[in-house]
């Protein structure tokens, strides 16, 4: 026999808190936020090069390399025009918060699994949470 079978009351309850989830006004608000970053060439067009410059400058110090202070400045700059672009800092958020829900909810799962019950708060205390 199998715990996740189609019909088990465990895959049963995991759709229903799936369902939950999915139905929560905050995470439509979450979801929201990322549908309307990626529906936006430009902000997503200037998040990434912001990511590439960010990763050449990281690239090039672990290489040992000197960085100059106009690739910093230019970095810098787009860094900052990237944290006023409203639409680029929601998504940035609404990301950081999503993935916070889905450590949460892993660290319940996982401890679940790990102590063969209901993990309590002093367990996610303990488990750092």
């Amino acid at each position: 026999m199998t715990l996740l079978t189609e019909d088990s009351p465990i895959l049963t309850k995991t759709k229903e808190l799936c369902a939950e989830i999915a139905g929560s006004p905050i995470f439509c608000e979450l979801q929201s936020r990322v549908e309307r970053f990626l529906g936006d060439d430009a902000t997503r067009n200037q998040y990434k090069e912001v990511h590439q410059m960010g990763e050449q400058l990281h690239q090039k110090q672990q290489a040992g390399i000197e960085l100059g202070a106009a690739e910093i400045r230019a970095f810098e700059g787009a860094r900052d025009a990237l944290f006023g672009n409203p639409i680029a800092t929601d998504f940035m958020d609404a990301q950081h918060k999503l993935e916070k829900i889905q450590k949460e909810i892993g660290k319940y799962l996982g401890l679940t699994l790990e102590l063969g019950r209901v993990p309590t708060a002093d367990d996610l205390a303990e488990a750092g949470g």
